[in-house]
C-alpha cells in the first residue's frame, strides 16, 4: 500500500525510539538500523486503517524482529572470535535514546550491554522495554503475547541478573576528559605503579577484536594484571604503526554514558577504550578494535565536534 505523508510522519516521529529500543536489545547500532528499516517496510505494507494505536504496533512489530535477531546472533556469537562487545555508539547519537534517568544511561553502559548478552530474548526485551522506556507490565505483556504476572517474574529474575552492587560514575565530557587524560598519562608512562593506582583491585581488561584484529581471547583481571598488560599495549612501537596502518591520535569523549579513549589514524577510528568507573576507580577498560563495529562510529565522529587529541603523535 503506499504510503501518504501522514503514514509517513506517524513513522519518522518513532524512528528514534525504535532505533534506541533495537540497539539496546541487539548490541549493535549497524542491526539495529536494519530492523528499523523492515519494520518500515512492515508498516508500508500494513493495512493501516485498522492500526488503532501506531506506536503500539510498530513497537510490537520490532520488537518481534529483534527476537528472531537475537535467536540468529546467538548461535552466530557461538563461533564468535574471541569476546565479544557491543558496537560502540558516541555521545549524543540518536541511538542512544533517552538518557534522563540513571536506569536509563545504565540499560546503555558496555558494561549493562554486555550483561544483556546472558540473558534469554524473553528477558532482555522486558528488561528494556521496562528499565529504559517506562513501559508497563501490561503493554509489554501485550507486545509479548504474554500474561502480565509472567513479564513481572521475567523482568525480576533479568533485574537480578543485570543488577549491579556498585554505583558507577556519572560523567560529562569534562570529566570523561580529565578521566582519559588521567589514564593515557598513566599508561604511556611505562610505569605499572601509576596505572594500579588507577584501577580498583578487582579491575578487569576485555577486548574485541572479532578475529580481525588482534586481542585477548580472555578477560585480563587484577589491578596488576591489567596495569602490565597496558603498559605493553600503549609502548610505542613500529609493529604497532604497522598493524593499525599508521600513528594512531588519541581522543577523549564520552562512548554509551562512559568516559572513552578514541583511536583514530588518518580518517579511520581504529579502536575505542571505554572506562567503567567505580567508587573512583576504573573497573574496567574496554576495547573495541573489530572493524566491523567501528563504520558508523568512524562516520558520526568525522561528523561531530572532536575537540583537541590528548596525545598526538604516538
Amino acid at each position: 500500500m503506499l504510503l501518504s505523508p501522514y503514514d509517513i510522519e506517524v513513522f519518522e516521529r518513532s524512528r528514534p525510539r525504535l532505533e534506541a529500543i533495537a540497539y539496546r536489545l541487539l548490541g549493535s547500532a549497524s542491526d539495529a538500523e536494519d530492523v528499523v528499516q523492515d519494520t518500515f517496510l512492515r508498516w508500508q505494507a500494513a493495512d493501516r486503517e485498522r492500526v488503532e494505536v501506531p506506536d503500539a504496533w510498530l513497537t510490537k512489530v520490532l520488537t518481534n524482529l529483534c527476537l528472531n535477531q537475537l535467536t540468529s546472533a546467538r548461535a552466530r556469537r557461538e563461533t564468535y572470535v574471541g569476546m565479544w562487545l557491543p558496537e560502540p555508539v558516541l555521545a549524543g547519537d540518536r541511538m542512544l535514546g533517552p538518557v534522563d534517568t540513571v536506569e536509563q544511561r545504565e540499560s546503555v553502559s558496555t558494561a549493562v550491554l554486555t550483561l544483556l548478552e546472558r540473558l534469554s530474548a524473553n528477558e532482555r526485551v522486558v528488561y528494556v522495554l521496562r528499565e529504559a522506556f517506562g513501559y508497563s507490565h501490561g503493554e509489554i505483556a501485550e507486545i509479548l503475547d504474554l500474561s502480565e504476572s509472567n513479564c513481572q517474574q521475567i523482568y525480576r529474575r533479568a533485574k537480578q541478573h543485570v543488577a549491579a552492587d556498585r554505583a558507577r560514575a556519572e560523567v560529562d565530557e569534562a570529566a570523561a576528559r580529565r578521566i582519559v587524560e588521567e589514564f593515557l598519562a598513566a599508561a604511556v608512562s611505562g610505569q605499572t605503579e601509576q596505572l594500579v593506582k588507577l584501577l580498583s583491585v578487582d579491575a578487569i581488561s576485555v577486548g574485541d577484536g572479532g578475529g580481525k584484529v588482534r586481542a585477548v581471547a580472555t578477560p585480563i583481571s587484577g589491578a596488576v594484571a591489567v596495569a602490565r598488560f597496558l603498559r605493553g599495549l600503549f609502548k610505542p612501537a613500529d609493529a604497532k604503526r604497522a598493524m593499525v596502518g599508521g600513528s594512531p591520535t588519541f581522543y577523549a569523549n564520552v562512548v554509551n554514558g562512559e568516559p572513552a579513549v578514541v583511536i583514530v589514524v588518518d580518517d579511520r577510528v581504529v579502536g575505542t577504550m571505554s572506562l567503567e568507573v567505580v567508587s573512583g576507580a576504573i573497573a574496567a577498560v574496554r576495547f573495541q578494535a573489530n572493524p566491523d563495529k567501528l563504520g558508523r562510529f568512524t562516520r558520526q565522529w568525522f561528523a561531530s565536534e572532536r575537540g583537541e587529541p590528548v596525545i598526538d603523535a604516538w
